[in-house]
């Protein structure tokens, strides 16, 4: 991650007003776009990433989801796609697109698009974003069985994604 990193800057209804360094939409709290991919298993467990401690929001926190900010000149697809091979190493997948949402609390505002895949190959963690991996079932995720501090933006996502697949 590069502090002078541009990224796309939009309002509260997801309409694009420019782009910032990714330190000002930090800094500021802007409203910013962000993918978030739920990789499961045959098994229908979710892969959680370790945040390394150097991230720049939810430093060692459990995220149940690959993904991140959408850079300046990208779309949503293009991001999703390629934060999934930075951070797991994972290509090679159909990604099933499900929905836009929008997240705020007092450390950020996003819109998210959310998309799936499944996959029972081996990561490739990058080192300065993902200390290691688990996998989890969503619901001990969204019960917090094992006491994590998981992502917060990410836990509003599963939870939507969830009663989306209960509702077939």
């Amino acid at each position: 991650m590069v502090a002078n990193e541009r990224v796309i800057w939009v309002d509260e209804r997801n309409n694009v007003l420019g782009s910032v360094t990714r330190q000002q939409m930090r800094n500021s709290k802007l409203c910013h776009r962000a993918t978030y991919v739920f990789v499961f298993n045959s098994k229908d467990q979710v892969v959680v990433q370790e945040r390394t401690l150097t991230k720049d929001i939810y430093p060692g926190y459990f995220d149940p989801a690959t993904g991140g900010v959408v850079s300046e000149g990208e779309h949503y697809d293009q991001a999703a796609y390629r934060e999934l091979a930075e951070e797991l190493g994972v290509t090679r997948v159909t990604l099933t697109p499900h929905f836009h949402f929008f997240f705020n609390n007092e450390d950020c505002q996003v819109w998210g698009k959310v998309y799936s895949c499944e996959y029972d190959g081996e990561f490739t963690c990058q080192p300065d974003e993902v200390a290691g991996t688990v996998w989890e079932s969503p619901e001990d995720i969204l019960t917090n069985r094992f006491n994590r501090c998981y992502t917060p933006d990410s836990v509003v996502a599963l939870e939507r994604l969830i009663a989306i697949k209960q509702r077939g």
